[in-house]
């Protein structure tokens, strides 16, 4: 869900930093004050197209941050992980938009393009009302709805996999039936495996190779190094290391005899010699042993030059063309024995085939007896919102291709009347964005938040209505609220009363400058806000006593 906002110089709004919590969320303000900026600011964190008309006047550029808690959302989370932009569970949307019309975006700190941020959003935030951003209006979303609502998913899932299956296999039988193609192919694998099972050596093998072209590369270098490091440890030279320890020790072996204290330090230098000794002879085996084979160099600088050059030829680090020569033998393998392996996999494609009707007949019986009881449900409800006679219909259309499909054989299409009489029409196409409001906000409530977005936000949803329809608006968002967080930009106080918290939005003028600040209000914030609402200018007693009531009452429902 949205945890926080912060808006600064967008339009009107110098700076807001907003905190929002669960259940339902209202919004209410005076005409013009600037409600709908929170919509507004959320669809421009939605990837929508900012115009640089909306950077407050005189600054220079708009900000805007969004917060969410993902804990219920773990198709959001799955996203971020897959995208590579997941923070230890956090998740912030960023957005500057600048004077002159530029704008960029970032997730989680990380720059992202607008486009990712649109796809995050739609898992995050749906927007109703009088807006185009709005996942119900997808085909593909209406349908996940419908199996939500009939809670399809596991049939939905054994539909998609088998689906899946079904694909990899034609592919793998396209590519071992490849005509002229597999004939080209086969001898390109021969020819490229040859070079491989020649040079590509296993981690292990080529670690050593290199280990070795570096010795003898250096080897030259290496006695010579090696003979001077024994020269300094035990050669003629008065000062050579061993001599100079030699004379040391028997220095200190004359004042132990005068001080006990001191046979520690003497054993210490005993053991010196020791170590000493052992260094000198291992120096000198190793000086011994050093490779001067330019033979075996020029071997060894062949290898690792034939190796650089297939990871050219293969855009492959030298350490994975073992790999590649593997993969390469087994594809090999596979075209070599095509005949058998087609048959195989013709056999198990056919098995897929059946196994898939089997499972989509299923979801499709399950979704046409879900489809008839949503359009009732929704219709019913619809009634209940001031559209009496209004229809929903949830019709299922054959998908085109009749080739196994992971969303099932069918196209979910929501075709709504508002009026009676009138020809159910896509809901994509209604034109009144207040019926539109309304319709969504059905929709939502009979499905009661198995829509799997954890933030709905309705826009003027109570536009063209009043009286009981509004209180009956007002009680079915604050049950939709139970179940996932609502946002309502509202002026009505029958469904401003219903929030579990409530939003005002205001507007100042100083001078030349207007100001538009918003704050959430506490118990008597919100009477007075109701009085406004129900009185206009002038607020009585007798108004605020009667915003105290609806207040109580929506309360304690």
């Amino acid at each position: 869900m949205l945890t926080s906002l912060y808006v600064r110089h967008l339009a009107v709004v110098e700076e807001a930093d907003i905190n929002v919590g669960p259940g339902l969320t209202v919004v209410s303000g005076e005409t013009g004050a600037g409600k709908s900026l929170l919509v507004d600011a959320l669809m421009l964190l939605a990837g929508a197209r900012a115009d640089s008309g909306i950077v407050r006047a005189g600054s220079d550029r708009a900000e805007l941050v969004a917060e969410f808690d993902l804990k219920q959302l773990p198709d959001a989370h799955g996203w971020l992980k897959r995208e590579e932009l997941d923070e230890d569970g956090a998740c912030q949307l960023r957005r500057v938009i600048r004077a002159e019309g530029s704008s960029r975006a970032w997730i989680n700190g990380r720059p992202a393009t607008i486009g990712q941020m649109g796809e995050l959003a739609a898992l995050l935030v749906e927007i109703h009302g009088q807006h185009e951003h709005q996942a119900l209006l997808e085909r593909a979303h209406q349908l996940n709805l419908l199996d939500a609502y009939a809670e399809n998913e596991k049939q939905v899932a054994q539909v998609r996999d088998l689906a899946q299956q079904w694909r990899e296999i034609g592919a793998r039988i396209r590519k071992l039936s490849g005509g002229d193609d597999r004939e080209h192919r086969l001898e390109l694998l021969r020819h490229e495996l040859t070079e491989l099972e020649k040079w590509a050596l296993p981690p292990a093998q080529l670690t050593e190779l290199e280990a070795s072209h570096k010795r003898l590369a250096n080897a030259s270098k290496l006695t010579e190094g090696i003979t001077g490091v024994v020269e300094l440890l035990d050669g003629d030279s008065e000062f050579a290391l061993r001599q100079a320890l030699g004379r040391a020790h028997a220095e200190l072996g004359r004042l132990a005899a005068l001080d006990d204290r001191l046979a520690p330090m003497l054993e210490l230098l005993d053991n010196a010699q020791i170590q000493l000794n052992e260094a000198v002879d291992s120096l000198e085996h190793y000086a011994q042993d050093v490779d001067l084979d330019p033979e075996r160099y020029a071997e060894v600088d062949t290898h690792l030059m034939r190796l650089h050059e297939l990871s050219r030829k293969h855009r492959l680090p030298t350490a994975e063309l073992d790999d590649k020569r593997a993969a390469m033998q087994t594809e090999l393998t596979e075209l070599e024995n095509a005949g058998d392996a087609l048959e195989r996999l013709a056999a198990q494609r056919d098995q897929l085939q059946r196994d898939y009707a089997k499972a989509a007949d299923a979801l499709s019986k399950s979704r046409q007896t879900a489809a008839k009881r949503l359009g009732k449900e929704v219709s019913a409800l619809m009634s209940e919102l001031g559209m009496a006679g209004g229809v929903l219909q949830v019709t299922l259309e054959p998908a085109e291709n009749s080739d196994p499909d992971p969303q099932g054989r069918e196209r979910c299409e929501l075709l709504v009347s508002a009026n009676p009489g009138q020809p159910p029409r896509p809901l994509r196409k209604v034109a009144s964005g207040g019926e539109l409001a309304r319709i969504s906000l059905a929709i939502e409530v009979a499905t009661l938040g198995k829509d799997t977005i954890g933030c709905m936000v309705f826009d003027e949803v109570d536009t063209g209505i009043g009286g009981a329809v509004a209180e009956v608006v007002g009680q079915k968002l604050r049950a939709l609220g139970s179940r996932c967080q609502v946002l309502c930009v509202t002026h009505l106080p029958q469904v401003a009363a219903q929030g579990h918290a409530h939003l005002r939005v205001s507007k100042h003028s100083e001078g030349n400058s207007t100001h538009t600040r918003i704050e959430a209000l506490n118990t008597e914030g919100r009477r007075d806000e109701l009085a406004r609402m129900l009185g206009g200018v002038e607020i009585t007693k007798e108004t605020r006593a009667h915003a105290k009531k609806m207040l109580e009452q929506a309360q304690t429902a």
